[in-house]
Formats: C-alpha cells, structure tokens, sequence
C-alpha cells in the first residue's frame, strides 16, 4: 500500500497542478513538520460558450480564447491535524479578434500578469476519524481566502471577456469526507460555499472523485460543479458590462495521474473539460506539474 506522505503529496500536486482549477482542498493530510512544492502549467481553449439560453458558437468579440498558466503551490503541515496550503499563478489569455475588430473598438488581443493568492487552513481532528473494517472514513473541514495581488483589471466592458480574474475577494468553507480502502482504492465527496465581496456572485461548490493510489502511480476520476446564488447573465436583464457580476455554473468532469520518479520528486498530468454551464467558455484543458517534497 502506498505510504501516507506520498499520498498526500500526489493528492496535493493533482489538485493544484490544473489550470481549469479543481477543488483547492482534498481529503489527504500533510502531517506534521511535512510539505512539497509544485511548480505547474497548464492550458485550456474553447470556441464555444454557455451563454443563455443555449450554447453559441464563436466567442464574443474574440472567437476563440486560450489560456495558459504558470502557477506555484505550497503545502505544509503544522501539526498532524492541521495543513496550510498556499498558491499563486500567472495567467495569460489571448483572444482571436481579427484587427479590424481591435482597431474599431480599441481592444487587444491578450491580457496577462499576476491573478489572485489563496491561503487555506484544513483540520482533521482524530475524533473525525474511524477505521471499517480494514478500510478507514476520515472528515476534513477547511477555510480559505483568495484575493487579488496583482494589477490586473476586470472592469474594461466586452475587453473583459479574456480578464484573467474577477478582481474580487471570497472567502470559502468547505467539508470533505473520504474514504480508503487497504488496497488503495479511494472516494472523496465535498460540498462548499463561496461568499464572494462586493460584486463577485457567491456560490455553492461540490466535487466528488473516484481513485486509485499505489506505490508506483495514482489515478483518479473526478466530477466538480459550481452554482452561483446571486449575479446576473451576460447580456441578460442587469447586465451593464462588468463581467465580476454574471454568475459562473459549470460542470466538470477530468483524469489526472500521477507518478513518482525519485523519493522526492514526481510528475503529474491530466486533464478536464466544462461538459456543461452558465456564463462559461466550453474549455478543455491540460496540464503537467513537478513536485518536490520535504
């Protein structure tokens, strides 16, 4: 069976290494005075966006828009019950205006720099842990903060469809509940809200996520999901042209793998796709990551 500090080293570089982020958190624990560090990048394209009332072909204004990012992540853990999780990426999204339509309405083609820091705190109390049999249930419960660091800006009307972010605060709680069995086989289900400052929508957030973990490799399986409880629909009633406003639902479904190459240093890749939304490019997106843990 694969040990526990490995495991919980592939699980965090999985779970960060994405461009189309997952969920910032996941059900493994660091342990105490035990971390890594990833450094990552990943892409994403799309052609197609969830508008309402249906898909449309053709992105606004930009007819297609990729996005790469180059992203750093920390993890550590304070006590065997506690872990602190950090990351910050560098985000570039060109669009593919034709220069007529640049000229015309003073607009560029790409949008770029530093997004936004998110710190996290995750507790696993040992009363929220219990063995069935050969297998184990565990709980987690975690908090977190993103906000911006960098100059970027969100507020430039249709220009604003390849901003790299929000610009806006939030602040999350979310419950993770996980399963594991001797032989390596895993679930994890969470379920979490988003309370977003000022204009940017609050939200729920779930994933759930089917893997396997060994010595030699991990894999896992995954379906996430976001519903905004407030905001508005772009180009709907209330739309004014400030796109922090509109409400982002997705769902969507991804791979990822893992696999160590020494005993403190592994590579990840995977990837995922938006198979349904509101508000949101059609994206598929790939990613590779190298890990090194202390």
């Amino acid at each position: 069976m694969i040990k526990k500090s490995l495991l919980s080293v592939i699980a965090f570089t999985i779970v960060t290494a994405s461009v189309t982020a997952q969920s910032p958190v996941n059900g493994f624990m660091q342990g105490k005075g035990k971390g890594n560090v990833v450094v990552s990048y990943g892409m994403e394209k799309y052609d197609k966006v969830f508008l309402v009332p249906a898909e449309v072909d053709g992105v606004p204004v930009f007819n297609e828009v990729e996005i790469s990012s180059a992203s750093l992540f920390a993890t550590y853990g304070i006590t065997d019950q506690l872990d602190v999780v950090a990351s910050v990426p560098y985000i570039t999204a060109k669009g593919n205006a034709s220069e007529a339509v640049l000229t015309n309405l003073n607009f560029e083609n790409t949008r770029n720099g530093i997004q936004d820091v998110s710190v996290f705190l995750k507790l696993s109390p040992d009363a929220f842990k219990c063995n069935i049999g050969s297998s184990s249930l565990s709980f987690i419960g975690a908090v977190g903060v993103k906000t911006p660091v960098g100059d970027y800006k969100a507020d430039e009307g249709l220009q604003s469809i390849i901003a790299i972010g929000n610009r806006g605060t939030t602040i999350s709680t979310i419950a993770i509940a996980m399963f594991k069995t001797k032989m390596g086989i895993f679930t994890t289900g969470q379920f979490g809200g988003v309370m977003g400052a000022k204009t940017v929508p609050d939200a729920y957030i779930s994933e759930i996520k089917l893997g396997y973990a060994a010595s030699k490799i991990y894999v896992d399986a995954f379906l996430a999901n976001q519903t905004s409880t407030t905001g508005v629909d772009i180009l709907g009633n209330g739309f004014t042209g400030f796109f922090p406003v509109t409400k982002v639902n997705y769902t969507k479904a991804g791979l990822n793998i893992y696999v160590p190459i020494i005993q403190s240093v592994g590579i990840a890749a995977g990837a995922s796709s938006i198979i349904d939304g509101r508000n949101i490019g059609k994206a598929t997106g790939f990613y590779g990551g190298l890990v090194y843990k202390f």
